[in-house]
């Protein structure tokens, strides 16, 4: 694979000595700027050989580099090694940014070659106000994998599906009349949806053409005179396509897109994180305005119909996890099971519970020292046994109809050191702060985010990775526009958003622990000082008690985690047998 991957650099650099590039400039996105995207625009991954959801591939004639967050250090080291590609380790101060290393490589005169349409328009602005400063530009080059890469998986041609109106609480017609609108008050009288899982939330409409997102590959044309679902049209059953008909939607073709906005002439707006290439069709007569998208907010703020959604999908996804949990705790003692086979277990277990769709991202089965790895995933080739002994990591969720979880627990597998049991303690404490918090209209996630690190910022611990994030409605796991992270997110929390709360500690070779509920961000009182909220636990799932130091605990989280566990098992024992529920009420057995 080595050599493949270095073989595929050497066919890139000759298509850049083609077209006189002196660097090319590789994103891990999509024409719709997806975290998680299409295998067809898996480009990054195919030229490195790193897996990993994040990273930006940089190749020059003689150099090449990838720059990935501290998820991906430990699983990038070693997929990188021997590729000649160098591993950049992001946001740490000693690593140069992509452009002070393009600037430090490449020489007045030379251009850096861009894909426009898996580029924003924004970033590509900033690289090249960047680079000019050494007279180096930057062009809007044509897909070099359109010819490098042979096998390259086509565009997706699965079908899309209705989203029934009692799960998504809002009809189509309303939405796109609120979006028009948010519209108009920019002084536009078009907008443009591009992120897929906001023409999906838009239209009531669901698909599976992204790796546990379901999604499907568009565009969502609002204008004053007509409404545009641009996509491959074999994707739409008749029922679909008379949905879309009935709404006043017409379809056109996926790369239809560039033409028509090529002869707008009115004025449109497009979201901030709009491609290169798109934005250029857009400006050849529009006036164009860039403004974050009114669908994101939107859609964060879930609808009645949608919490209740959460809600029930929750239990179900707890009864699963409850299931497999007090499996799991027989099965390991026969030194039968690997990480690889417990999550086919926990898929199993999922899969019988009504409205499943699948699974909401790749499970995390991390034990021992792969715990340490923030985002690692268990092949043929790493996955272990399991013992009785040391820390398993498990996180993991699925799609519902009515729902998306996330959940992680770090359970103990036997014998534990004092080391795991502190650090095990340092991250539930940061994790009941965070749960416990009561805080003020105006309050953003990066205000709430070091209530989770506090408890290890004082044993002088840290760790790489945001706090939170929003989860989608049978949707994205990863949404925004709120977080928990330590560097400033402007978006306000309020009600009705969905939100993680998922601190952890890592320490490399050793173990790996988090503990992750999903949230409700719910009206708490209204005092002199104002509107003040808090946060319901939607997961339902024991946290498990036998590596918790009780003396690292005050009172407040201890009185915290017994609450907790009571609400678990009046939720859930109603759907349990007799020995799941006596295994149930001593999971969640006061603390002592």
């Amino acid at each position: 694979m080595k050599t493949e991957i270095r073989d595929r650099v050497a066919a890139l650099r000759q298509f850049m000595r083609d077209h006189h590039l002196s660097a090319f400039i590789i994103p891990s996105t999509d024409p719709h700027s997806g975290e998680y995207v299409p295998e067809h625009w898996e480009t990054r991954k195919w030229l490195s050989g790193f897996t990993g959801s994040a990273g930006t591939a940089v190749i020059t004639l003689q150099q090449a580099g990838l720059w990935t967050d501290s998820r991906y250090f430990l699983q990038a080291d070693e997929q990188l090694a021997n590729t000649g590609i160098t591993l950049f380790k992001d946001r740490l101060p000693e690593t140069p940014s992509i452009t002070e290393w393009l600037l430090k490589v490449l020489q007045p005169g030379d251009t850096v070659g861009i894909d426009g349409w898996v580029n924003t328009f924004q970033e590509t602005q900033n690289i090249q106000k960047e680079l000019s400063k050494k007279q180096i530009g930057l062009t809007l080059a044509p897909d070099p994998f359109t010819i490098l890469w042979t096998d390259r998986p086509t565009l997706p041609h699965n079908p899309v599906v209705l989203q029934p109106l009692e799960f998504a609480g809002v009809s189509c017609t309303n939405k796109m009349s609120q979006l028009l609108e948010a519209a108009h008050q920019n002084g536009c009288s078009g907008i443009l949806i591009s992120a897929l899982d906001e023409v999906a939330w838009t239209l009531n409409l669901r698909g599976s053409d992204v790796h546990c997102n379901p999604v499907f590959v568009s565009y969502l044309l609002l204008t004053d005179e007509k409404y545009t679902l641009y996509i491959l049209e074999d994707k739409l059953s008749d029922d679909v396509k008379a949905y879309l008909d009935a709404h006043q939607v017409c379809v056109r073709p996926y790369n239809a897109i560039e033409t028509d906005l090529k002869n707008y002439t009115g004025k449109l707006q497009l979201p901030t994180n709009i491609n290169a290439s798109i934005q250029e069709a857009a400006h050849t007569q529009a006036q164009v305005t860039l403004a974050t998208s009114p669908a994101l907010l939107l859609k964060a703020i879930k609808n009645e119909s949608e919490i209740k959604g959460f809600r029930r999908a929750m239990e179900r996804d707890g009864i699963a996890m409850v299931k497999f949990l007090r499996w799991l705790e027989a099965a390991v003692p026969t030194g039968n099971e690997t990480e690889l086979s417990i999550d086919r277990k926990l898929y199993e277990l999922r899969a019988e519970q009504a409205h499943f769709r699948g699974i909401s991202f790749d499970t995390i089965a991390g034990y021992a020292a792969h715990g340490a790895i923030v985002h690692y995933e268990a092949t043929p080739e790493t996955d272990v046994p399991l013992q009785s002994k040391g820390l398993l990591l498990l996180d993991s969720g699925a799609q519902y109809l009515d729902g998306t979880t996330d959940i992680t627990r770090t359970l103990a597998l036997g014998d534990l050191t004092e080391e795991e049991k502190t650090d095990y303690t340092l991250v539930l404490k940061g994790f009941i702060q965070l749960s416990m918090a009561e805080f003020p209209h105006g309050t953003c996630g990066t205000q709430l985010d070091a209530l989770a690190r506090l408890p290890m910022w004082k044993c002088g611990i840290n760790y790489g990775h945001g706090t939170g994030h929003g989860v989608g409605a049978f949707l994205n796991v990863h949404e925004g526009p709120h977080q928990f992270r330590m560097n400033y997110m402007p978006a306000l929390l309020v009600p009705g958003m969905t939100v993680t709360n998922e601190p952890g500690i890592y320490k490399a070779g050793r173990h790996g622990i988090r503990t992750e509920n999903t949230m409700l961000i719910i009206p708490a009182r209204e005092t002199e000082f104002g509107a003040f909220y808090r946060f319901e636990a939607l997961t339902l799932c024991p946290i498990d008690k036998k590596p918790i130091r009780t003396d690292l605990l005050n009172d407040e989280e201890k009185a915290w985690l017994n609450q907790y566990h009571q609400n678990v098992y009046s939720r859930l024992s109603p759907f349990l047998n007799t020995e799941e529920c006596a295994w149930l009420k001593e999971a969640t057995a006061p603390l002592n």
